[in-house]
This record gives structure tokens, sequence and C-alpha cells, in this order.
């Protein structure tokens, strides 16, 4: 009888382990609307089969040399502001969503975030202590909402190695305010350099990695592609012990979806459906059963569903196109 007793715990240990490994953080990047959100705008985010959505506030440069960062202010949409990630927040968390809260910047005419630069220290200064009232405005925020995960920046390579000690100090000044976990979003090319990942919960990353230079590539041909990729993240997850998340993850249903994946300006215009299904099937494949890997969140998800992706947008959002029902049966199988 002892056996069998024993037996029947090792059984259950193994399935519990089991069960533990296979769930991943399977999210979506909630774009910010004018509007208050309704249970009507989450249902689909809940057949979708996602456990976590990323809110995102919005702070506005006006140029890359600027030090000034206006945020939650009357002009912005509403999801962007305070009340309106707030309001994002309680609606989501009815639906046993998990929230992580990744406040980020927007320089005017979409100029690259990463190539922030100020050109005095007197500015410098002025741009930190800008940044600080930023985040922790908004990490006051994720801790009143009892938000999961705060992320502390995003693709902010040269303001990170131009100004380090600022960051250590910023992290310590968050971990103040908030209790929950913490991440920071490098840029594909910039998260090697990224200098303060010990003292952070995950190491975050943008994974608009290049995989393929094919106008319609195949899954295996974007999981050749992924490998070396695949072995630095895994060493830099193993030598510091911290888990990877891709903070986000996504493809444009183009041609060459795998070929350059940041690119996000209105230049390519040809569809390609079967291109975005198999960059982001490989992308699975290649990530979502690893242990040392926590998930990740999708690259974009509106909350007008009904009208927004399908069968003629070129955008990198899912909805309404076929790569949407690849990512909620993927979802499924890692809930």
């Amino acid at each position: 009888m002892k056996y069998f007793i024993g037996y029947i715990f090792l059984s259950c240990m193994i399935f519990q382990s089991c069960t533990q490994s296979n769930e991943k953080i399977n999210g979506v990047s909630f774009v910010a609307s004018n509007n208050a959100i309704a249970d009507e705008h989450l249902s689909p985010v809940v057949s979708l089969n996602s456990n976590y959505a990323a809110l995102m506030p919005f702070g506005f440069i006006k140029t890359l040399e600027h030090p000034d960062i206006l945020f939650n202010t009357e002009k912005q949409w509403f999801g962007e502001r305070e009340t309106g990630v707030i309001q994002y927040a309680e609606k989501l968390k009815a639906k046993h969503i998990k929230l992580m809260i990744k406040p980020q910047l927007w320089v005017w005419r979409g100029e690259y975030t990463g190539d922030i630069i100020m050109k005095t220290e007197t500015d410098w200064l002025l741009l930190e202590t800008a940044y600080r009232h930023f985040i922790l405005e908004y990490a006051r925020v994720a801790e009143a909402v009892n938000a999961d995960i705060y992320c502390i920046g995003t693709e902010l390579d040269t303001f990170i190695a131009a100004r380090p000690d600022f960051w250590h100090q910023l992290i310590r000044e968050v971990k103040r305010v908030y209790s929950g976990q913490l991440t920071y979003a490098a840029n594909w090319d910039e998260y090697k350099r990224t200098p303060f990942w010990g003292a952070l919960d995950y190491i975050g990353i943008d994974a608009y990695f290049p995989v393929s230079d094919s106008r319609t590539p195949t899954v295996e041909e974007c999981v050749e592609g992924w490998l070396p990729y695949k072995e630095e993240i895994k060493r830099l997850s193993e030598r510091l012990e911290k888990p990877v998340l891709f903070t986000e993850f996504g493809y444009r249903s183009v041609d060459f979806s795998g070929k350059e994946p940041w690119v996000s300006d209105r230049r390519k215009t040809t569809l390609n459906f079967e291109a975005q299904t198999a960059t982001t099937k490989a992308l699975f494949d290649t990530f979502w059963k690893e242990d040392w890997f926590a998930g990740g969140f999708i690259w974009k998800w509106f909350h007008n569903h009904n009208e927004s992706g399908g069968m003629a947008d070129t955008r990198f959002t899912p909805q309404n196109k076929p790569v949407e029902r690849v990512i909620q049966s993927h979802y499924k199988k890692f809930k």
C-alpha cells in the first residue's frame, strides 16, 4: 500500500511540475484608444486564450535631443493617460487577464527612441528628472492596480549607454513604490548590452530579429534562422539566471515579413498572410517549450476587434487574419 501511495504522490508531483512549466505568459499588447473599454472589447482577448495584456501609457518628446517629456495630459487619448490605464486594468482583471504596465516614449514623427541623446550635461539631467517622474508615476499606478509586471522602459539604448548610473538608481526607486516583477524592453539588437538585467526579474526583448530573406518563408526556414539568436539568448538567460520575456513580438502580413520585422512604415504594401503565419509559427516553435523562456506579448491588439486588421490590412495586428487562429491555438496549449 505504501508503494502505491508513494507512486500516486510522485505522479502528482510530476504532473504538477509539468503543468507549471507548461504555463507561459500569453500576452497581447493592448493598444490605447480614445474611449473607455467594455466587456465587448475584451471577449476577443479571452477567446484568443490570452492570460496577460500589456497596457502602454505614453510620454511624448518633441525631438531626439529634447529633454522634456509630456504625459498624462488631457490632449492625449484616454487609454494613454493614468485614468485610462486604471480603467483598462480594472476591466481586464475582471476577465482574469493579468497585467504588464509598459510606459513608452514617442518622439514626434516616429523617430527611433533608441537614438535619444542630449547635447549637454544640463539637458541630460533634465531628461533624467523628466523620465524619473514619468516612470515613477506609472510605477505607482502599477502598484495601485496590482499589475504583475512593470516595464521600466522600451528601446532606449543610447540613453542607457550614456547614463547607466541613472538607470541603476531608477530601478532602486521603482522598487520602493512597486512590489511586483520588473523588466525592461530592449530592442532585438540591444539586449546584450543592457547593463542592469541582474536587478530585474525578466530579460525583456522586443523580438524583431531578422530570420529569413524569403518573400514567403517556410516555418522550417524561419526556425533555422532563429538558431544563432536562440543560442545567444539562452546563454544570457543561463548566465544571469533570469527568464526571458518577449516584451513585444509579431510580424506584418506582407512579403518578406521575416527579413526586417521591425519596419513599421507604410512602404510595404503587398499582402502576404502566409508569410505572417509562417514567421509566427516559427517563433512559437522555437521558444515556447523552453523552460528558460517566460512567454511574450503579441504586437499589437486593438480594442475594436471587429474593425481591426482583416484581409486588406498589412500591419502587425493579427486580428481577423489567418494568424489569429494560429495564436489562439498555440496560446491554448500554454495557458
